[in-house]
């Protein structure tokens, strides 16, 4: 008989900067979904990558000196890179796509002609608001309190030749797929989606851009690169030899399942099957739109640089205790606060004292008490009591339960589902008590043979359905308990008995040692900090000027001690600052400054600094300055950073430096 296939997909990420904790989590749930469908004897197609153009991307290559390609390779395949980081993570994906890969681009453009020459893409004037961080066009009514909605950073006039691609001609078909099917998971989005984007009235989508070139370009229009959506969105089908010959298995795989956080589901959700629909092509199966990992109490971010290592973290505790932390803890579809505290107590309870425990105890009292093999016939017990059947139902029963949350996209739920045995599995041995069924072997040998025997096939069902979730660790697992391959597989996991009698069980190391919680808070505070110094480009300085100035004129310049009386920002300008100075002549002195971007006006009050005072008045912004302050300017990380002069308070207003 064929093998049920199953296709499934992370987002491509945008590799601006290396990926984090966020990244990783959204990686591991789609690795763990993929790892649980091959469990069960599905061929699965299990795809990844990166989304490499946009403006942002040439913009960060200008700034470090290098071409955009140079500046993602680095990114993807540099060290420390994405590529490093799945296979650290232990990521199976089966293909890894990047936008700049040639069959990809060759896809694209055969797709925006084909959606061109059917109607659904035209030529127009772009005008309105562009968001650089999130590279998104939004109209004055989707902003909030004039920001992006996405990151609440600040948005920037727009105005371009553009294709649009005709969105509108498809929402009530959208609209139908949204409510009226099970397409878009979790169904709180739904509504989401609905009211903020379908009922205000769907728009027309900007397709194309001019005023960059990093970008895959319009082939019949020169001039025109195709805009990130398109260009993004169609890679859950290129990789699968759409419109392209390095693959030829589209056919075999798609539709599939759409893994995505929640801030790009109106991408996924409206966008990506309205564009399916032109094609003419199948809807996805599913869009699921998992919640944020919050870090004090924000979105984790590059550009904000709010993020967590996952480097660092999968160092310290090892790669299946991170794995496991982010799939229990957080509820898929929902944001979650991440911590090290709460990933270290998430060991130390689970992992350590739960899971970690039975299996040493287990194995630890096989050994000591049979010599590492139970005697055969040991599985069976005449009369047996209440908590052999109530352990033996709860793991019988367990593979039911967790099939059905694994189903529901709720890998949180399945895990809870296996600890539940896990903890009635520990107190069995406190029922039971093999320690004083060893008083007397002769009498008691056979019934705590059945007991040790119902811990170790108890911990080999959880074993099972463990796999997908921490793959190494259960081998490890199934190591020390002696579960042969055939005690493995997803059939075996709703079987009592599938492990031989006589198996020969072997404590090892622990598989999840304790963690010292003060000692890890400060140890990942020092790696952090020598990470964060050892990423920290050098500092740029403006080169020194050659042309030289004579003494007489430099002695032109009058350099003056100034005194901050008053500092406001100038109405309809996110630059300039008006400072109200104290010269030393008696009458108040206006100066503009553009260090908005650095300064928050009620910080400079009262603070003394440097002005050159003999420099013509100049109108800005209406306004007339008259003088200049002094700063020190550097580029640090790739951005410009700025420092105004400041002197100690004794020195009065007036004084001249000399």
């Amino acid at each position: 008989m064929e093998k049920k296939k199953f296709y499934i997909t992370t987002p491509i990420y945008y590799p601006s900067d290396k990926l984090h904790i966020g990244h990783t989590y959204c990686t591991v749930a789609t690795d763990t979904l993929a790892r649980y469908h091959r469990l069960r004897g599905e061929e699965v197609m299990f795809l990844t990558g990166t989304d490499e153009h946009g403006q942002k991307i040439e913009d960060k290559a200008r700034e470090a000196g290098v071409t955009p390609k140079e500046f993602v390779d680095r990114i993807v395949e540099g060290p420390g890179g994405v590529l490093d980081l799945w296979k650290l993570m232990n990521i199976s994906n089966d293909r890894f796509i990047r936008t700049t890969d040639d069959y990809h681009v060759q896809s694209v453009q055969k797709i925006f002609r084909r959606m061109y020459d059917n109607g659904d893409i035209y030529k127009g004037t772009y005008r309105g608001k562009y968001c650089k961080p999130c590279e998104s066009f939004w109209t004055e009514s989707q902003l909030v309190d004039g920001k992006c909605p996405d990151c609440g950073r600040e948005v920037q006039d727009a105005e371009e030749e553009a294709y649009f691609f005709r969105l509108s001609k498809y929402a009530d078909r959208v609209r139908d797929l949204l409510e009226n099917t099970g397409f878009l998971e979790p169904r709180s989005r739904v509504n989401e989606m609905v009211k903020n984007f379908i009922d205000p009235g769907l728009e027309d989508l900007c397709v194309s851009r001019t005023s960059f070139s990093w970008g895959i370009p319009v082939d019949f229009d020169p001039g025109h690169v195709v805009y990130v959506w398109v260009d993004a969105l169609s890679n859950y089908i290129t990789a699968l030899g759409y419109e392209n010959g390095r693959y030829n298995d589209y056919q075999d795989w798609w539709p599939g399942v759409n893994i995505v956080g929640k801030e790009i589901v109106r991408f996924h959700s409206i966008i990506w099957p309205a564009m399916l629909m032109s094609l003419g092509e199948p809807l996805p199966k599913k869009v699921f739109g998992h919640g944020w990992l919050l870090l004090d109490g924000g979105k984790m971010s590059k550009s904000k640089g709010n993020v967590a290592d996952p480097y660092i973290l999968a160092e310290k505790f090892g790669v299946d205790a991170l794995r496991f932390f982010l799939m229990r803890t957080f509820p898929f579809g929902s944001d979650g606060n991440f911590s090290n505290e709460l990933l270290i107590q998430t060991i130390n309870t689970d992992l350590a004292n739960d899971l970690g425990n039975l299996v040493s105890r287990t194995t630890a009292m096989t050994g000591k008490y049979f010599g590492g093999h139970l005697p055969a016939g040991c599985a069976a017990w005449a009369s047996p009591e209440p908590c052999d059947t109530e352990l033996r139902s709860a793991a019988l029963a367990l593979r039911d339960a967790y099939e059905k949350s694994m189903e529901a996209f709720a890998p949180h739920t399945a895990l809870a589902d296996v600890f539940r045995v896990i903890q009635r599995a520990n107190k069995y041995i406190d029922e039971s008590a093999p320690w004083k069924l060893s008083r007397d072997m002769e009498a008691n040998g056979p019934r705590l043979a059945h007991v040790l025997y119902n811990l170790l096939e108890t911990t080999r069902i959880c074993g099972v359905l463990l796999t997908p979730f921490m793959p190494d660790a259960m081998e490890n697992l199934f190591a020390q308990t002696g579960v042969p391959a055939e005690g493995r597989t997803w059939e075996s996991a709703a079987q009592w008995g599938a492990l031989p009698e006589t198996a020969a069980v072997a404590k090892g190391e622990n598989l999840f040692p304790r963690v010292d919680m003060d000692k890890a808070l400060e140890e990942l505070e020092a790696a952090a900090a020598a990470a964060k110094k050892a990423a920290m480009p050098a500092i740029e300085i403006e080169p020194q000027l050659t042309e030289k100035v004579d003494f007489d004129t430099f002695c032109k310049s009058d350099f003056r001690v100034v005194k901050v009386k008053a500092c406001d920002a100038v109405k309809k300008s996110a630059k300039l600052l008006r400072f109200t100075l104290d010269d030393g002549t008696g009458v108040d002195r206006q100066i503009l400054s553009g260090i908005h971007q650095w300064y928050e006006p009620e910080t400079l009050v009262g603070k003394t600094l440097v002005a050159i005072v003999n420099l013509p008045p100049r109108k800005m912004m209406g306004l007339e300055s008259n003088g200049m302050l002094i700063s020190a300017v550097h580029t640090e990380k790739g951005e410009e950073a700025l420092h105004l002069l400041m002197l100690d308070d004794a020195i009065p207003a007036g004084a001249k430096l000399c």
